[in-house]
């Protein structure tokens, strides 16, 4: 059921990147919003899903630029806010889970020392609050023998393992919003399943919302309450998640048409035909 409060309002987002060709507009007018819900962001490789993500934390580094007429959080313009003040959010209360932990993870420390500095860090515990707070939470995650795993490194740790750790790292602080940018990506499908069963089930159980970023259309829709569609930069279509098979904009049509079925005899699967104007559109396709 999706909850009518309003955690995250973003309005008019643009990401632009300098190159030598010109200026790249990642990101290009969006606006969106997210409750405590399980809203899935999707589209091909270079449609603006990760850095729309990072803008919401401010983590666009120069010589990008990301601007906006407003970022609000529980009724506070994050736009407003200093880098000082910005720290206090990212991890506390606004957590994101990137696509590989080897990526985000210390090599050089020890798994349970990482997840406990985060826990210190907003929380003010002590090193033994902060133990106990870990290894409950990689309990949480389903990991066996937390006691051991707290103290291995990450290479030591499978990588469905290693993606629960940051699930369980990024959801210490109790954030209200968790953003999983392709979290399952790097993951086989029986693993991948199990890692989506764990972050439904805590997400579920501490009333947040969820922004959930893939490139796996099927995934995302039996997922997510609701879909986000975006190409070259801009949203194209927003749907509840069970009315995807509605789709009203050609490129939502495509990428439909594009997945394989397995009841249906082997077959090419259709070719995405691409549309120059879907970048210029300003009116967005959305319905309830």
């Amino acid at each position: 059921m999706i909850e009518k409060e309003t955690l995250l309002s973003v309005e008019d987002l643009w990401v632009r990147f300098p190159t030598r060709n010109g200026v790249v507009e990642a990101v290009r007018g969006i606006s969106f919003a997210v409750g405590r819900e399980r809203v899935g962001i999707v589209g091909e490789s270079g449609s603006g899903k990760s850095m729309t993500g990072r803008s919401i934390l401010r983590l666009i580094r120069p010589p990008g630029e990301m601007t906006a007429k407003e970022i609000t959080f529980k009724g506070e313009n994050l736009l407003d806010y200093s880098e000082k003040q910005m720290r206090s959010v990212r991890g506390h209360k606004i957590s994101m889970v990137m696509q590989d932990p080897k990526f985000s993870l210390n090599p050089v420390m020890k798994v349970g020392k990482q997840i406990s500095e985060a826990y210190r860090l907003h929380s003010g515990a002590s090193r033994g609050q902060a133990k106990r707070k870990a290894i409950e939470m990689l309990e949480a995650v389903q990991i066996r023998d937390a006691e051991r795993v707290y103290n291995s490194y990450p290479h030591e740790v499978s990588g469905g393992m290693g993606q629960r750790i940051m699930i369980a790292m990024m959801l210490i602080p109790d954030p209200d919003l968790l953003i999983a940018d392709e979290p399952t990506s790097a993951l086989d499908v029986t693993v991948q399943m199990r890692v989506l069963a764990i972050m439904d089930k805590l997400v579920k159980d501490r009333g947040m919302g969820l922004i959930f970023i893939s490139h796996d259309l099927h995934l995302v829709s039996s997922f997510c309450d609701r879909v986000i569609i975006m190409y070259g930069g801009k949203i194209v279509e927003t749907c509840k998640a069970s009315e995807l098979h509605n789709a009203k904009h050609p490129y939502t049509r495509g990428l439909l048409a594009a997945l394989p079925q397995i009841d249906e005899p082997k077959k090419s699967l259709a070719v995405l035909d691409r549309d120059q104007a879907w970048r210029d559109q300003e009116s967005v396709v959305a319905y309830d």
